[in-house]
């Protein structure tokens, strides 16, 4: 290639040699911030447990919609924005992760107080955190730790957020 189309493709492609051979990229492919900043969206996040149909009753109750049931899996819509999450069955847990999935409620309290009148246990009861959230911890039947929470504007821009020059 001439250095003039090697130049036009790194502006538009990212260029890959492999093996003494030359071939271009398209550009969601390059590390670029822009493409970056594009290219990511959590979508869902998968939870272990040991008894699904014991879990799905737990996040159903909870006040999940079901969207997809087999004997080893399910997946779930949240009520509010366009997340899931899902159980995967597993034979045990693999000890504690020190992973905590956080569910943003916009009445907390409203919601914890009817969580408890539904029987359900919590770890720790709504309580305003020094970051500036309001969180509420539960288990689920597989030991997996659960963070209800209202965060408001601070979830993404607290006081102390770091701004982008």
């Amino acid at each position: 290639m001439t250095a003039t189309v090697v130049s036009a493709a790194r502006r538009a492609h990212c260029l890959i040699f492999f093996r003494g051979t030359a071939g271009i990229v398209p550009p969601y492919h390059q590390p670029d911030a822009t493409i970056l900043h594009r290219a990511m969206n959590l979508n869902q996040v998968t939870l272990p447990a040991i008894d699904i149909a014991q879990s799905v009753d737990f996040y159903t109750r909870l006040g999940f919609t079901q969207i997809v049931d087999s004997a080893h899996y399910a997946r779930f819509e949240c009520p509010v924005g366009d997340s899931t999450f899902s159980l995967h069955k597993e034979e045990r847990t693999h000890g504690p992760t020190g992973v905590t999935v956080y569910f943003e409620c916009e009445d907390l309290d409203a919601l914890c107080e009817q969580l408890l009148q539904r029987g359900f246990e919590f770890l720790e009861l709504p309580t305003d955190q020094d970051w500036l959230w309001r969180e509420a911890r539960i288990e689920d039947p597989s030991g997996n730790l659960i963070c209800l929470y209202r965060a408001g504007r601070n979830r993404r821009h607290p006081p102390w957020r770091i701004e982008s020059g």
